[in-house]
């Protein structure tokens, strides 16, 4: 995919030299009284997109911002801490993405810890519902979802009913993309074919737009590939782990199989768990099992968060602004996660701009003199 248009957030407005409009913090000058007041207003309140409306992308039937977001941590209370005081400003954090062109949003009905196990999609259906702003906002919106390869899930009825569980807590008709969650060739290979099943089981009724799949190596995407459309249902996304820390043999393989079938790749994790956005050090970790992690790969990102930081200070970008447009220009969705407003605020800073050929050259080469690279999902199959 080739973004070939570039649309910078914000905008300097240039005026001829008799007067000027003044910016958010500047000294007040006694030319801004040749402006009438109202045009003051109207310009300071004036709001351009991220992107344009053809700067979107395609994912087989749908078309999306070129950017998600994920909710692996609403209702994760182990690795992202989440607790349902939270959900309020999970709320404006999905406003807020809504209304800077943000229709794409991931999901699964195993997000979710403990009891809360579903709650992300219960939260993403509320969002929905109680979302205040322009209903074609709402109505352009795609949701991904996967549908976890329990043990119990033996059948492909009992995986369609899983997708009409997700749409009961959703509280929506239909899904955007359904997609099984990971593979089970490593260890079931029989219930593989029967989920397999359930995902043109599920499309056939119109349950999902379009189906995909999570956490499939080269191989075992191939293969369900050629199964679906020998049934006449197109394979429309794989999403894996995919970012500069997670660049290797096996990614870059997907990445060009993926390309060859016209199959769309959606990054999660692009930012490393947050080990790319320069918020940690060894001396400064995140709480939890994360931070476990971090111990064993921060020392040695030197050269590749060097890299990061040195292109961010350059655009006068932060590291993670840089780190997910390397997602975007390398013709994939990043789906970062997001708790906040002030996460939704910088990662929209990702949008608007590319990242030059050598730039791109600097961050692979960054990453590849880096010796620690991310552990890769259990879950992927070769």
């Amino acid at each position: 995919m080739a973004l070939s248009v570039w649309m910078p957030a914000s905008i300097s407005i240039s005026a001829p030299p008799t007067w000027y409009v003044k910016c958010s913090g500047a000294k007040a000058s006694t030319a801004d009284s040749i402006i009438p007041s109202s045009l003051l207003n109207s310009l300071k309140t004036l709001k351009f997109p991220r992107f344009w409306p053809w700067q979107k992308v395609k994912i087989g039937p749908l078309t999306v911002s070129p950017m998600g977001f994920g909710t692996w941590a609403w209702g994760n209370q182990l690795l992202w801490g989440y607790q349902e005081s939270m959900d309020s400003q999970l709320q404006d954090t999905f406003n807020l993405a809504l209304e800077n062109g943000i229709n794409f949003f991931d999901t699964a009905d195993s997000y979710g810890t403990g009891k809360l196990n579903g709650q992300s999609e219960r939260l993403l259906g509320k969002f929905i519902r109680e979302f205040q702003g322009r209903k074609a906002f709402q109505d352009d919106i795609v949701i991904a979802t996967k549908f976890a390869a329990y043990p119990w899930r033996l059948t492909p009825g009992q995986f369609v009913n899983a997708c009409k569980s997700s749409l009961h807590r959703m509280q929506i008709e239909q899904i955007g993309i359904g997609q099984l969650h990971w593979s089970t060739a490593n260890y079931a290979p029989l219930q593989e074919r029967a989920l397999w099943d359930g995902l043109v089981a599920m499309h056939e009724k119109g349950l999902v737009r379009a189906v995909g799949v999570s956490n499939y190596g080269p191989k075992q995407l191939l293969k369900i590939h050629d199964y679906l459309k020998a049934r006449g249902v197109p394979l429309c996304s794989a999403q894996v782990q995919f970012s500069l820390l997670s660049m290797g043999r096996d990614q870059m393989e997907i990445k060009k199989l993926c390309d060859s079938l016209g199959i769309r790749l959606i990054s999660y994790s692009p930012l490393g768990l947050g080990m790319l956005t320069g918020k940690y050090s060894p001396s400064n970790l995140p709480q939890g099992p994360r931070g476990l992690l971090f111990r064993q790969i921060l020392p040695g990102l030197e050269p590749l968060l060097g890299s990061l930081k040195e292109i961010a200070k350059k655009r006068r970008k932060t590291m993670s602004q840089v780190a997910i447009n390397w997602c975007i220009c390398k013709g994939t969705i990043p789906i970062p996660g997001v708790k906040s407003v002030k996460q939704a605020e910088e990662n929209l800073g990702a949008l608007g701009w590319q990242l030059s050929a050598d730039e791109l050259s600097q961050l692979e080469y960054g990453a590849l003199e880096s010796p620690s690279k991310m552990i890769q999902n259990i879950f992927q199959t070769s």
